[in-house]
């Protein structure tokens, strides 16, 4: 899939207890609350733009993504560039199985412009499996599977090198 934004350069995901990671960025790759409301604290203004928002089927998805998700015949794919006062800080990609897309939850493919941490923190059935970190082309990158009640959904980012998790 050559339109991705995401990476073109593996990410190597670390093995727990392996990791060594400054202790500034520490506490970003393992932030619990929402990344949106993070960056927030560091800018005037957080913006969205999405990249990349549509179906695509199991086969498009890393072998490391369909470890990490249930089999589905379609999943939703949003990849999207995360600004703060324009500054590009963050690139993200969320993959919902369709399934996952019931209900209310149905508005996470129509989101657009909204930032994702804006709609899955303002649920009260929101927990999250794991966090994941990695490096990707000397970028921090982390991983989380989330669940909107207790229907899964895999967000990845990378962090890019303006962000404020560098500082």
């Amino acid at each position: 899939m050559h339109e991705t934004i995401f990476t073109s350069h593996p990410i190597s995901w670390f093995v727990e207890g392996e990791e060594s990671v400054p202790e500034n960025v520490l506490g970003w790759l393992q932030e619990q609350r929402s990344m949106t409301k993070r960056f927030e604290q560091h800018c005037q203004k957080v913006t969205v733009i999405p990249y990349l928002e549509r179906y695509i089927s199991l086969d498009m998805l890393t072998t490391d993504e369909q470890k990490c998700l249930p089999i589905s015949e379609r999943y939703w794919l949003r990849e999207v560039i995360m600004y703060g006062d324009n500054i590009p800080w963050l690139i993200g990609r969320t993959l919902i199985p369709e399934e996952t897309l019931t209900d209310n939850d149905k508005k996470l493919v129509e989101l657009g412009r909204v930032p994702l941490g804006r709609y899955l923190f303002s649920h009260e059935h929101l927990t999250r499996d794991y966090i994941e970190m990695g490096t990707s082309a000397d970028r921090w990158v982390r991983r989380s599977l989330l669940r909107l009640s207790q229907k899964p959904l895999l967000l990845t980012e990378i962090f890019l090198p303006e962000s404020p998790a560098y500082r």
